[in-house]
């Protein structure tokens, strides 16, 4: 492509051709990766119709996914910065679609939750690039907007995700919901080699924690497994591979977990409040969809349809309540927002047979919606000035992190703490019971990370070093959005 100043990293302007084909190509491929974290719940009961499956498949589909996400979105943030974050996008944008593939043709559950995991894998990889393109390519006079432009363009597809995957479900079928991906990717792929310089951190040393990535999915893998099954002996054995990766990383000169980053005893706050919010919230969504099927009779596009309020609120009113957030700092919030999605998800013990939406079912998701906006932006911003600036991007990852660590767990976790059996999905009184015994539960966890923002959070974080967040607009359902590291002025 033609190296002139006006397309080479950092000089590219939004009103050009070129930037818009950047923005394009980010919002595609970062769109794609956030669907598949929130649509496939819709189709769970179709897959396990479909494949004669139990309930632990099911967990499986979903955690598949995030637990390689998880495990690697922070190597797959450091090869971009090594290779290039274009490479490594494109690349992880390939791997997702062949992924997505492999899902759509998936014949049997086996193979279906080892695409899945393939999955997650490309998501890993090009997730951490999308933001770091925009943030490398456009001059610093439109970075912002190019940013704001790209956050609100993912907002208004995280929105539509549910919806969208409802009525492929509905429509064409369950296997839909994968195989869209592949001609996004292939739209995505040209364009992002044609239009988009590359761009790479020339400081970076490129020795990665290859170990530290193995043994932290590893743990996570043997956890998962040991709560699903449920085997105790697997699960221990995994907390053993945990403790190994604590003292793995805390031995190595070049961690991909830096134990030094949680001397900032604000940080590590906000990342337990982040474990506790983000495993209501995934324990939420999983079992929601579910109950709305199973047990109300709700088809898997009026499923979709219903979950909508959560996400339009935060696409409407998340960049106010970063505003307020700076204005009242975050204590406030972040002990006001858990409370009062408990409180929505408490309502939701209301949602049984013949529920009706507009008495039942949506004065519990506004009140889940408006808890979510009023928390999920300053938590972010208090991640970010919790660390010095040149760290932000490595702590914004480990909170991402952390929040997909917590809904991989809570997916894991909660049929078995709610007594539910492997075949609850398929009877809508059994599946109605344990719904009935796990909202409590995802509501007591908000209170807890409620308690501890109250106790831990200082009023006055937003007069630290770290950086503005750039994500004004986000609906962070599945976690918070990445950030990364102000990218230097050119």
């Amino acid at each position: 492509m033609d190296n002139s100043p006006g397309d080479s990293p950092g000089g590219i302007r939004l009103s050009t051709a070129t930037g818009r084909w950047v923005i394009l190509t980010t919002v595609l491929g970062s769109s794609m990766a956030l669907l598949d974290s929130t649509v496939v719940n819709v189709a769970l009961p179709r897959i396990g119709e479909d494949l004669d499956t139990d309930m632990a498949v099911l967990q499986w589909t979903v955690n598949a996914y995030t637990l390689t996400l998880a495990g690697l979105i922070l190597l797959g943030g450091a090869l971009g910065d090594r290779y290039g974050r274009r490479r490594i996008f494109v690349l992880g944008t390939i791997w997702f679609a062949i992924g997505s593939l492999l899902c759509g043709l998936a014949p049997n559950d086996l193979l279906l939750v080892g695409a899945r995991a393939l999955q997650g894998i490309g998501a890993a990889l090009l997730t951490p690039g999308s933001l770091a393109l925009i943030q490398a390519s456009f001059h610093p006079d439109d970075r912002a907007r190019a940013v704001g432009l790209w956050s609100g363009l993912g907002g208004v597809g995280a929105a539509a995700g549910p919806f969208l995957g409802g009525w492929l479900v509905d429509g064409p079928g369950w296997r839909w919901i994968f195989l869209i991906n592949v001609p996004l990717a292939a739209l995505c792929v040209p364009v992002a080699l044609k239009h988009v310089p590359e761009s790479r951190d020339p400081e970076h040393h490129g020795r990665f924690d290859v170990l530290g990535a193995v043994l932290g999915a590893t743990a996570l893998a043997m956890v998962t497994y040991g709560l699903i099954a449920p085997q105790v002996w697997v699960g221990v054995a995994g907390v053993v591979v945990g403790v190994a990766f604590v003292v793995v990383e805390r031995r190595r000169p070049d961690p991909m977990l830096p134990p030094s980053i949680f001397r900032s005893r604000q940080f590590t706050a906000v990342n337990l409040v982040t474990l506790c919010v983000y495993a209501a919230f995934a324990g939420f969504f999983f079992l929601v969809a579910l109950q709305l099927q199973v047990v109300s009779g709700y088809s898997a596009l009026g499923a979709g349809t219903a979950l909508l309020p959560t996400t339009v609120l935060m696409l409407l009113l998340s960049a106010k309540s970063g505003e307020l957030g700076e204005r009242i700092g975050p204590r406030i919030p972040l002990t006001v927002g858990p409370l009062l999605c408990a409180g929505g998800m408490l309502l939701m013990l209301r949602v049984g047979e013949n529920a009706s939406y507009v008495g039942d079912v949506l004065p519990a998701l506004v009140v889940m919606g408006l808890g979510m906006v009023t928390l999920v932006a300053p938590l972010t911003a208090t991640v970010l000035a919790s660390v010095e600036t040149g760290r932000a991007g490595l702590a914004s990852g480990i909170n991402n992190a952390a929040a997909r660590v917590a809904g991989l767990l809570a997916v894991a976790a909660l049929p078995l703490l709610a007594g539910m059996g492997p075949e609850a999905y398929r009877s809508a009184e059994e599946f109605g019971e344990t719904f009935r015994r796990a909202m409590p539960m995802c509501a007591g966890v908000l209170v807890v990370g409620s308690l501890i923002a109250w106790s831990t959070v200082r009023r006055g974080v937003r007069g630290a070093v770290g950086p503005r967040p750039e994500c004004r607009v986000n609906c962070g359902v599945v976690a918070p959005p990445l950030e990364q590291a102000p990218a230097p002025e050119h």
